[in-house]
């Protein structure tokens, strides 16, 4: 099977920060944690040993939140559930890294939400977690929300896109847990409206992207303003080994829960590529394939804007129904098409890698990379095809290669370890089990 498309290799290269700059920034306001203790790969004597809970009942949970638990749907914890719920619970710093669909969002919402003080006669800030999207922090305030139904809890998000009066009336009334992103978090506190005197744990979901690139500053930034005894939790798929480093600036005797690079590869989904001789051939191949198998829900990525406007148009011209999201958009219509897709009304969504990370939608049984990451942006390729196969259910990922693509393909089946074999005919023919 033949198609192409010339990966535009979007070089997003990280701004990093000289460390004496991120040093002499941090002592201006409030002096960033320190962990003076050895690397997160050099454990000290009193380490503080993992225990996996098998049942959430034994995790010693508050019963309002064990309701809450179980009436979500959840059932029994997922493998990093077992290990990182008890030590936030507990107080302690954890950088957790485990595959996409895992639980992650549960992880740190249930620990949360176990810590925060229920004797106030008002609410007090408890708990703060920053997002890098908008889309990925509404979708964690929904699971906060969920999870403490019975819990008498008030949770607020704090995003772009939203009344700005509405979030200070809403934040001077009280609040036990925020949810944002770093734009308006960072509005409500220099402005003065959130107070996070009272913040007993700040989560940093996506960590990887947190700091680095635009955001590590703003996260610099807040650190200087919360309480210096702070618990923090960074958790994410991929935790590079220059992130674990600046950790060592504002975290103390972490939890780390890692795996390695070549385990990161996501269990349950297959990994194909179709081979395009030409960039021309792309799109030929990608209704070739929709016309041959029955997909129920499928995303499309591309490496640019511009090629998501030309996807979607090319496809709606053939009559397919899609929906695309990019970083140009409103967030009211990016927040309207999300809705579309979550609800099956819209069965394909073509988008930038705004969607990448953490969100979550369980009908999604197919991803395609029309353009594949480029080598220097490998980790996003498993945030990418982590959109399907969620929570333990199958799913496929296929990746269409041009010539100019192949060394960006070997990179990445090196750094993970993985083979990514070509899609046959016959794969085509048993696609159906692939994804059930």
């Amino acid at each position: 099977m033949t198609s192409t498309n010339s990966t535009a290799a979007v070089s997003q290269t990280s701004s990093k920060w000289a460390d004496a700059e991120v040093e002499q920034k941090s002592s201006q306001k409030r002096q960033v944690k320190s962990a003076s203790t050895a690397s997160t790969n050099s454990p000290s004597k009193d380490e503080y040993k993992i225990k996996v809970y098998e049942s959430f009942d034994d995790m010693n949970l508050p019963e309002q939140l064990l309701r809450g638990i179980y009436g979500y749907g959840f059932e029994n914890p997922s493998h990093i559930q077992k290990q990182a719920i008890v030590p936030i619970v507990e107080g302690r710093d954890v950088i957790a890294q485990a595959q996409s669909g895992s639980g992650k969002t549960g992880t740190f919402t249930i620990g949360i939400l176990a810590g925060v003080p229920m004797n106030k006669s008002r609410p007090e800030l408890s708990a703060l977690v920053l997002a890098p999207t908008r889309e990925l922090a509404l979708q964690i305030h929904d699971v906060c929300e969920n999870l403490s139904t019975y819990m008498n809890i008030k949770v607020h998000a704090l995003v772009g896109g939203q009344s700005v009066k509405k979030d200070i009336q809403i934040l001077r009334d009280g609040v036990h847990v925020v949810v944002g992103t770093p734009g308006r978090v960072m509005h409500m506190l220099n402005d003065g409206h959130l107070d996070v005197s009272t913040m007993r744990t700040f989560v940093l979901d996506e960590a990887d992207e947190m700091l680095s690139r635009g955001f590590k500053e703003a996260v610099y930034d807040m650190f200087r303003e919360v309480p210096s005894d702070i618990q923090v939790a960074l958790l994410s798929a991929t935790m590079p080994p220059d992130i674990l480093e600046i950790t060592n600036k504002f975290m103390r005797t972490p939890v780390t829960i890692l795996v390695k690079a070549q385990e990161v590869t996501l269990e349950g989904i297959a990994q194909f590529y179709i081979d395009c001789s030409e960039e021309q051939y792309k799109l030929d191949a990608l209704l070739e394939l929709y016309e041959l198998c029955t997909i129920q829900q499928s995303m499309i990525f591309c490496n640019t804007k511009k090629r998501v406007i030309w996807l979607l148009d090319s496809m709606a011209q053939r009559d397919f129904t899609c929906v695309g999201l990019h970083g140009d958009m409103s967030k009211d219509e990016r927040h309207k098409i999300m809705q579309e897709f979550r609800r099956g009304e819209a069965r394909v969504l073509i988008s930038t890698n705004l969607t990448a990370r953490g969100i979550d939608v369980q009908g999604v049984s197919l991803v395609i990379n029309y353009d594949i990451p480029p080598s220097e942006q490998k980790e996003t390729y498993i945030h990418r095809i982590g959109r399907s196969g969620r929570y333990g259910r199958k799913g496929v990922a296929i990746n269409f290669i041009t010539p100019n693509d192949e060394g960006d393909l070997k990179a990445i089946q090196q750094h993970y370890d993985t083979t990514i074999e070509e899609l046959s005919e016959t794969t085509i023919a048993n696609m159906d089990k692939l994804m059930s």
